[in-house]
């Protein structure tokens, strides 16, 4: 981004979604009169930078994107040099977007046909200094692998992949792995992803186990030990969270807060945090690889253990010990470090030891290879295709609002951590509860007023804590924003008991995505019922 001439963000929230050097690096680029373009249906921190802001409507994000590609392809403005070398299907792809017009787009996005050929062109006229910020968060619509790919494409014709100002390939390092002994096979199959259901989900799917454990199918669940999440705020529809807990024997939770899903624990274990542990090295990847060791500075108050600590244990009383054949932490890092020629002594005086330089980008000498069976750019990917996807990303539009109801979204504020830190003290001084962002002609038309309370009640009646208006011209009027992480309904967690409304609780319809497992977070709509 420091780089960069110009700089797309597909909801992508810099300031609000608080990574600190992503946002003075973002700082830097406003600073040095990069071109900004957002697209977002509310005008986010990083929207009040930009030169241009598409509103858009939800859910059409991959018609907007195909119809940039379109006027770069249709025009000539796409990196011809760039494709030859190491594009793969690209004749095949240019064809299936060729019907992907601004016009057809303005129907679907509502950003008008003459403002999409706008941005294209001066995202092409930048290039390769130019690119679309992929983001961090993947759980949209139910469509975002291919949401994925349709950004990682767009870059492509922009040349900027490997490009000073564009995206550069990180540079790693490589630090040696314990010696653990060889796990047994197990005996059963994975109960996430059954029959690969999700042939290219490469973590496990969380909605699969829970459904899994209510269905009893491929076997039973009878535990779940539950690591630092807490479900019934992250997964969506809470109600079949609950339906799984039900069917469990025993649920363990490790935590380092109190949260909801601790409430229906048998066993709490408490972890540490990271001022009181060890955490295993962190390999970095950037500029330059890295790695980081963090060790404890104080000692853990009450019962407090590690996670690592947690594990040893639990695998010791449970006959498996001779898995993890070391004394603590800092025998198994040292052995890690030794393994890697690193300095031990060193790397604990320093916290952080940085790895060789390496080229990253084509100005300094990088040979561009893509992780892909092709190894180039894949616009028209056979893989895909041959398994019953389509080969170039496809557009699918959102399901409509029923009457009188709005698209709920949802995003990041930089003073909490999703939902887990509503109950710190200093930070809710700092935020106590979220706000519904309405537009102002909706608040009107509505009767409703900044600062009042209102209820909300999703398309299954399903009916919120009561959460404050916030009326603004900053958002569609068809669309409704508030905050992740509040309204809490146990009443142990007193500081944020009720406070806000929670998104998660209105979430009770999802879609699967059918590549990788991702679950949508934007499918629900919902509509004003005013406190009395």
């Amino acid at each position: 981004m420091i780089h960069t001439r110009c700089l797309v963000l597909i909801g992508t929230h810099l300031g609000e979604n608080m990574h600190n050097t992503q946002v003075q690096e973002f700082a830097q680029a406003v600073a040095n009169k990069a071109t900004i373009i957002v697209v977002d249906p509310r005008h986010s921190v990083a929207a009040s930078k930009a030169k241009h802001w598409l509103p858009i409507k939800p859910g059409t994000d991959i018609a907007l994107v195909l119809a940039w590609m379109n006027v770069l392809v249709k025009e000539g403005l796409y990196d011809k040099e760039f494709v030859a070398k190491n594009g793969h299907g690209f004749d095949k792809f240019a064809a299936a977007i060729a019907a992907s017009t601004p016009e057809w787009a303005e129907a679907e996005t509502g950003i008008p046909a003459a403002t999409i050929r706008e941005t294209a062109r001066v995202m092409a006229a930048a290039r390769p200094a130019s690119f679309v910020h992929p983001g961090r968060r993947f759980n949209w619509n139910g469509d975002d692998a291919q949401r994925a790919r349709a950004v990682a494409l767009l870059n492509a014709l922009l040349g900027s992949w490997g490009r000073q100002g564009g995206i550069y390939l990180s540079a790693g390092m490589k630090v040696a792995g314990y010696p653990f002994p060889k796990f047994p096979e197990a005996g059963k199959p994975k109960v996430d992803n059954v029959d690969e259901r999700w042939p290219y989900a490469d973590e496990e799917v969380t909605t699969g186990l829970r459904e899994a454990t209510i269905t009893g199918k491929p076997y039973p669940i009878k535990g779940w030990v539950v690591y630092a999440t807490n479900l019934l705020q992250t997964l969506p529809n809470a109600k079949e969270t609950l339906e799984a807990i039900s069917k469990l024997d025993f649920l363990a939770v490790v935590e380092t807060h109190p949260s909801e899903i601790a409430g229906y624990a048998d066993v709490v274990l408490p972890d540490t945090m990271f001022l009181e542990r060890h955490d295993d090295l962190y390999v970095g990847w950037g500029r330059q690889g890295w790695t980081a060791l963090r060790q404890p500075v104080v000692e853990p108050p009450g019962e407090q253990k590690p996670a690592w600590w947690i594990a040893k244990q639990l695998g010791e009383r449970l006959g498996v010990g001779q898995y993890m054949p070391f004394k603590d932490m800092d025998e198994y890092l040292a052995k890690r470090c030794e393994l890697s020629g690193i300095d031990y002594a060193k790397l604990k005086k320093e916290g952080i030891l940085m790895g060789p330089k390496k080229p990253i980008t084509v100005e300094e000498g990088l040979t561009l290879e893509f992780d892909t069976p092709s190894k180039k750019v894949e616009f028209w990917s056979d893989q895909l295709a041959k398994g019953g996807f389509d080969p170039v990303p496809k557009y699918t539009p959102p399901e409509p609002a029923p009457a009188g109801f709005f698209r709920l979204v949802t995003g990041r504020a930089p003073v909490h951590t999703f939902s887990r830190t509503q109950s710190n003290v200093l930070l809710a001084d700092l935020m106590p509860e979220n706000e519904v962002w309405v537009n102002a002609a909706t608040a009107e038309k509505a009767g409703l007023k900044s600062g009042q309370y209102v209820r909300l009640k999703n398309q299954d009646g399903v009916v919120s804590n009561k959460v404050k208006v916030k009326a603004t011209q900053r958002i569609r009027p068809d669309t409704l924003y508030m905050v992740y992480g509040f309204g809490h309904t146990s009443r142990m967690l007193k500081r944020a008991y009720l406070k806000g409304a929670s998104a998660a609780q209105l979430n009770t319809r999802y879609k699967v995505d059918p590549l990788m497992g991702g679950t949508s977070l934007h499918q629900n709509f919902v509509t004003f019922e005013k406190e009395a």
